[in-house]
């Protein structure tokens, strides 16, 4: 074995694995070889690659090379066919993926069908992956499990690829007869790991076979990097609003300091320029006495009035010592028809996988609170 540092594999795009066939005195195809086994084939050792010889094989070992697939460290499976999935990378660092079927086989009422799904031969119609960007988060939006984590680190281009080829494997997934779509809203923040984001983008485009169509990205409100993804690859935006007015979103989402709901709007609108769909939908978690009043929801019709959008109403999803409280379901429905008859399309998130923490803000897994906001909770409490 080389005592040279660990090559990932996977996370390189066809120029890279053929400079790297190049390299190592091999003809071009073979990075060829190496990008089909990886992407479409989604090989995860270097000794199962059938098409390559022996010896080259041999030889990326000796170099200390690898695919770096991520392994699955635990799954917990919802009785409404969701699995949480906590998937580790060669560091030893931990994220959460999340998949969510639909159609035949996604509802396991009683949870009879646990099992099967855990081997990953449940059928479905099509599926949703929900994919992190990054361990922990930095943002800090007060209803969020996942902010206590912090951020520890971004996630590379092949660790965010590698947790979607490493759910399509568990599945048994065929792409060309399954319909996947991918939501960017698991743990942290997409676009404060923007470039690293975007080139994964690409190889799930170009290597994997997910069209952009497919695919949403969740941004809290990064407002140069919404334009520079309107330039570079305008996939489906959403966009966590949860506020109408910037007093109270800079409280619960102090990302608001930096970028206030009139950039953010106007972001949204310079971004529907070029964008996939003739709307941003935007995000809603239902807070009870805190924004979800009939008066916060002529706020949030008057402020969104100028701004094709759709709004998606999330019931909160509480974990322990938030301070948080979810608004209960007539007033979530009084809220939604107030926004309906104003003439904004509004609807009602389906809380699913809430009975194994997979749902909305709740992707912390078993993990310490790293920023001990908890903590100061706790004090604050009366």
């Amino acid at each position: 074995m080389s005592d040279s540092p660990q090559l990932d594999l996977l996370g390189l795009d066809l120029q890279g694995l053929t400079a790297l066939a190049e390299s190592g005195g091999q003809p071009a195809y073979r990075g060829r070889q190496l990008y089909e086994a990886i992407y479409r084939q989604r090989i995860g050792a270097l000794s199962a690659i059938s098409t390559l010889p022996q010896t080259y094989r041999n030889k990326l070992v000796q170099e200390n090379r690898t695919i770096g697939m991520p392994e699955i460290d635990k799954r917990f499976v919802s009785v409404d066919g969701t699995v949480r999935y906590l998937v580790r990378f060669t560091d030893g660092q931990t994220v959460e993926t999340v998949w969510m079927p639909e159609g035949d086989g996604g509802e396991a009422g009683d949870g009879s069908d646990a099992g099967d799904e855990e081997q990953g031969t449940r059928k479905f119609d099509r599926a949703t992956i929900c994919v992190s960007s990054q361990v922990g988060c930095a943002v800090n939006c007060q209803f969020c499990m996942t902010a206590l984590l912090g951020v520890q680190r971004n996630l590379s281009a092949g660790e965010i690829v590698g947790q979607i080829l490493t759910l399509l494997n568990d599945h048994q997934v065929d792409l060309e007869r399954e319909r996947i779509n991918l939501v960017f809203m698991g743990q942290g923040e997409p676009f404060l790991n923007y470039d690293n984001f975007m080139k994964a983008v690409r190889l799930l485009v170009e290597a994997v076979g997910i069209p952009e169509s497919r695919m949403t990205v969740s941004t809290s409100g990064i407002v140069p990097m919404m334009d520079r993804l309107r330039d570079d690859c305008p996939v489906a935006l959403a966009v966590s609003l949860h506020a109408p007015n910037d007093e109270l979103r800079d409280r619960i989402m102090p990302i608001n300091r930096k970028y206030p709901l009139a950039e953010l709007l106007a972001a949204c609108r310079r971004y529907l320029e070029r964008a996939p769909r003739d709307f941003v939908t935007f995000e809603y978690v239902m807070l009870a006495g805190v924004n979800d009043s009939l008066g916060h929801a002529r706020e949030l019709a008057e402020l969104v009035a100028e701004t094709p959008c759709k709004l998606n109403l999330i019931p909160f999803n509480p974990f322990p010592q938030s301070g948080l409280e979810r608004s209960d379901r007539d007033t979530i429905r009084r809220f939604g028809d107030f926004l309906n008859g104003a003439g904004i399309v509004t609807t009602v998130r389906k809380t699913r996988g809430d009975d194994i923490d997979a749902a909305c803000g709740q992707l912390a897994g078993e993990v310490q609170d790293r920023t001990r906001r908890t903590l100061r909770i706790a004090r604050a409490a009366p």
